[in-house]
């Protein structure tokens, strides 16, 4: 077996170990667990980071997603857009809502939502779309915007891979509704476990979504509708609260490996395009005719790469019922895109290794 010598991720608490270190013993010097003063200062101080005026920590940000839908008045009967390359999760969301969701093709280039595709979905029940800030690139928001308009839609943002990302200058998951945020250990801002948050400037969606999260609670023991149980912990919001003052550091350090990245890869692989210059680089996807291969031929070397996602979500047999419309655009990606190792402990050598690597592989092959 190959060892590793290049990780596709680090996770090892590094600048800001003593940090949660003591953020962890806070809360149990405490003795409070769960919804108490750490969520409370997490979601002031992450809306403020995320550039709206509340946000509600919950226990995913699948669970985020759902919650802004319910918050929305949307369910059973009620169709919800989403584009047809993201984590199932995204979809997976929309069914938990009581919705049916319905898949777009994504943009060739950022493959987020493409706006005409998403337009050309729209059908009488369409009650909401949900464009998803993939591999930290924004969808083209004003233009999704523009079409939830029309239509007169419920816009929720899906910015699980979109910490601090901004849109033609514009914070992600401030456009519409809300944005959906996921703090699992993998992303931009990770927990030490699962959580998640919904930011909003609409104060009584975040109120609903409140109340939603703690089994339709409006005070204890009284439930005024049928919520379900997602809370972020105390220590995850603790953990949090002391990681989140390091993320714009940390996000300018993967712009910066992304930017080498893009320096030093050769035309045998086409990185996916960065569109918007408020690109967050939670992961840095590839597209090759033979990533299989490429794949092999990186592992071989001991560099570890992932791929995100090698099925199309239409094509998923869990969305089978849903007779989903072929997404040729997101189909033809899962067959091409690898996620080379990008990681804000990576260096530039580290960059420079991979990129080396690929060009060892067939050179001077190009992407048509």
């Amino acid at each position: 077996m190959t060892s590793i010598l290049i990780p596709f991720l680090d996770l090892r608490p590094e600048d800001e170990a003593a940090e949660i270190r003591a953020a962890i013993d806070r809360v149990l010097a405490r003795g409070w667990f769960v919804l108490g003063p750490e969520v409370e200062a997490f979601e002031a101080e992450f809306a403020a980071a995320s550039g709206a005026r509340h946000a509600v920590g919950v226990a995913s940000g699948t669970d985020a997603i759902t919650l802004l839908l319910r918050a929305a008045g949307i369910g059973p009967g009620d169709e919800v857009i989403v584009p047809a390359m993201t984590a199932a999760f995204t979809a997976l969301a929309v069914v938990a809502a009581g919705a049916r969701p319905v898949f777009a093709d994504v943009d060739p280039e950022r493959l987020t939502l493409d706006p005409a595709a998403c337009d050309a979905a729209v059908t009488a029940r369409t009650r909401a779309v949900v464009p998803v800030h993939l591999y930290g690139q924004p969808a083209d928001t004003e233009a999704i915007r523009g079409v939830a308009e029309r239509h007169g839609l419920a816009l929720i943002e899906d910015c699980c891979q979109g910490h601090l990302a901004t849109c033609a200058g514009v914070p992600v998951g401030t456009r519409g509704t809300g944005g959906a945020f996921s703090f699992y250990p993998t992303k931009n801002l990770g927990a030490l476990g699962d959580g998640g948050a919904i930011v909003t400037s609409d104060a009584a969606v975040a109120d609903r979504v409140r109340v939603l999260r703690n089994g339709g609670q409006t005070d204890r023991y009284h439930h005024v509708e049928a919520g379900i149980n997602s809370r972020l912990d105390e220590i995850q919001a603790a953990v949090l609260r002391a990681k989140l003052p390091l993320l714009p550091r940390l996000t300018a350090r993967r712009r910066a490996l992304a930017a080498a990245y893009r320096r030093l890869l050769p035309p045998s692989v086409k990185p996916v395009s960065e569109l918007d210059a408020g690109h967050v680089y939670h992961l840095f996807p590839v597209r090759s005719h033979e990533r299989d291969a490429l794949q092999a031929h990186l592992r071989a070397a001991g560099i570890e790469t992932l791929i995100h996602y090698p099925i199309a979500v239409p094509q998923q047999e869990a969305f089978k019922a849903f007779a989903p419309a072929d997404c040729p655009v997101a189909a033809r990606a899962a067959r091409e895109v690898l996620s080379l190792p990008l990681h804000p402990r990576m260096d530039e050598t580290a960059v420079a290794r991979v990129a080396e690597t690929v060009s060892t592989f067939q050179k001077g092959r190009v992407l048509a």
